[in-house]
């Protein structure tokens, strides 16, 4: 089995406001860092090419054009596994995901390096009761289409990829570009026995944040990509039904 190593991969749209203090709160792991820029204004795209020249240890890929959030992730993994990594912990650049959590998730990632690590997140004050409902939303046809509630949230952007099995994975179907990707990613790696483990971990939506959530192309797209994995989930499920038929034996 090859040797854990482990690298960040930022997606980043118009976020110029907490990147530079990430990169710099990150830069003690002495870790690689990809850096993918999704088709961001002058102003990101510069500071972004300066952080890139200013730390050996970031690679900045760029879309000439805004390709959506999904497609800057995969981007990202692709890119992780020419490096060599054989696990990748996304982290969003919006300020919205606690960092001091990263060591927690990189110790419990090293302990069970075939699981999926997945953020799970305790929401204050500041999160809007509207991206809260839709989340619920989210979550239950998640556990619908995998047939489980193992993931207890799929729309966060805290987690680390094992590569090996997300890679196999991304090769097989064609993803939704935008935010649909992150719920469609997890059912398709459960549809697969990946083992998921749920981290607790603060998140905040901050002053200074920004959201790309575009309420009807992201709805739509999130609800294409919903129908899609029933749809793959009623053809698989002999198959999922005998896998937790033979789990619950096990137990």
């Amino acid at each position: 089995m090859q040797q854990y190593q482990l690298g960040f991969v930022i997606p980043v749209y118009n976020h110029p406001h907490y990147i530079k203090a990430l990169l710099d709160y990150i830069h003690p792991y002495g870790l690689p860092v990809v850096l993918v820029n999704d088709g961001s204004d002058i102003e990101c795209s510069t500071l972004l090419q300066e952080l890139a020249q200013q730390h050996k240890n970031v690679y900045l890929v760029e879309h000439a054009t805004n390709q959506g959030k999904g497609q800057a992730v995969m981007t990202g993994l692709y890119q992780a596994q020419d490096l060599g990594w054989t696990h990748a912990l996304q982290i969003d650049a919006d300020g919205q995901h606690d960092w001091q959590d990263i060591e927690k998730f990189i110790t419990i990632s090293t302990q069970h390096p075939q699981a999926m690590i997945l953020g799970q997140p305790i929401f204050d004050e500041t999160v809007p009761k509207k991206r809260l409902y839709g989340r619920y939303v989210t979550h239950v046809w998640v556990w619908i289409n995998s047939l489980s509630l193992e993931i207890k949230d799929s729309m966060c952007g805290f987690r680390i990829y094992p590569l090996d099995q997300t890679i196999q994975v991304l090769n097989r179907a064609k993803f939704q570009p935008r935010m649909g990707f992150d719920s469609e990613i997890l059912v398709r790696l459960k549809w697969e026995q990946v083992q998921f483990i749920n981290v607790p971990t603060a998140v905040i939506y901050p002053e200074q944040g920004i959201s790309h959530f575009n309420l009807w192309k992201d709805n739509l797209g999130l609800s294409k990509a919903h129908a899609r994995l029933f749809a793959g989930m009623l053809i698989r499920l002999p198959k999922l039904l005998a896998q937790k038929t033979k789990g619950s034996a096990h137990d």
